[in-house]
């Protein structure tokens, strides 16, 4: 297994799909994570060009719009955890 060099890493256009005996499955996971995440990788200059704080402050925005969609998914299932045994209990006492 060849690392290449990992300082300076070279990517690929994008996800593909490994050859599966699933293949429905794996088409349904790839479009999950391009609905989540349609947005590409913010790329970082170079860690001497700026002090941290700065860097911190530039890239912090974009990271944030690059995992909106997680951070979306994880809202609503955060609801729902909190939501869903809050409504059963009420349904629970609260039969009359």
């Amino acid at each position: 297994m060849e690392l290449g060099n990992i300082s300076q890493p070279m990517y690929g256009p994008g996800l593909e799909a490994p050859g599966s005996s699933t293949p429905g499955l794996v088409g349904m996971v790839h479009g999950f994570l391009r609905l989540v995440q349609p947005n590409a990788l913010p790329i970082a200059g170079k860690p001497s060009e700026a002090p941290v704080l700065r860097c911190l402050t530039f890239f912090l925005p974009q990271l944030l719009i690059y995992e909106v969609g997680f951070l979306v998914c994880v809202a609503i299932g955060l609801l729902f955890i909190i939501l869903v045994p809050l409504v059963g209990c009420c349904f629970c006492c609260c039969r009359c």
